[in-house]
């Protein structure tokens, strides 16, 4: 298997090596968003904050702070610690839902990071092997021209087999590629979408929790101003 592998390579002229090199690539890139997206995100977020909302619901913002600090590799805990943290210093609901943006929207820039290039991959992939075809039919013609009429079958033998294999391996890169790219957008959307629900879900119960320390802030300066 091996040798036919090799020889097919070894025939399909020059083209095979940026197929290869895109393949390598291709490769990489799925194993790193695969265990980004499905080993180091879950899909948990809405019930992460129902176990919270009694918590936050009580307007208790010092054992909200406590419980997502020591979850820093959460990003919905990380965009509740900030959340928490801006209610604690009395600001208002744009500061909290600001806090929980900048978190949310870096986290989303994470999750989707070099996803896309998957698809740009898989079709330069099929481009690249169309171009070996369309090299290696113009190389068997060109020799077939000038070559002697016995030798003619085996230079159009050769330029054939040139132009099939770069299609071959260039379908065979563009197809893991593409489905790849597929399930991996399909991964991120899902967590996106969930990662969106449990924040807005946390922003609400926040803001829920907002009032009572903003009178007690208000209560704290009148009390300094007597």
């Amino acid at each position: 298997m091996l040798a036919k592998i090799a020889m097919a390579f070894e025939q399909g002229g020059f083209w095979m090596y940026p197929i290869m090199i895109i393949q390598l690539i291709s490769i990489a890139i799925i194993i790193e968003r695969v265990y980004f997206l499905f080993m180091k995100r879950k899909t948990n977020n809405v019930e992460f904050v129902s176990q919270m909302e009694d918590t936050i619901r009580r307007g208790d913002i010092e054992q909200v702070i406590q419980k997502t600090q020591s979850m820093r590799e959460n990003t919905l805990a990380t965009a509740i610690f900030a959340g928490a943290t801006a209610a604690k210093n009395l600001g208002g609901k744009e500061e909290i839902q600001g806090r929980m943006d900048e978190v949310l929207i870096a986290e989303n820039a994470a999750l989707d990071k070099r996803t896309s290039f998957l698809s740009m991959l898989g079709n330069v992939a099929t481009l690249t092997g169309l171009l070996g075809t369309i090299t290696g039919m113009i190389k068997s013609f060109a020799a077939v021209s000038y070559a002697n009429p016995s030798e003619k079958a085996a230079l159009l033998s050769a330029g054939i087999s040139e132009a099939m294999n770069a299609t071959a391996y260039g379908l065979i890169t563009a197809i893991p590629a593409l489905v790849a790219y597929a399930i991996l957008v399909n991964r991120t959307n899902v967590l996106m979408e969930e990662l969106t629900q449990g924040a807005l879900k946390a922003f609400n119960l926040l803001s829920f929790s907002y009032d009572p320390m903003t009178v007690k802030g208000l209560r704290y300066k009148n009390t300094t101003a007597e």
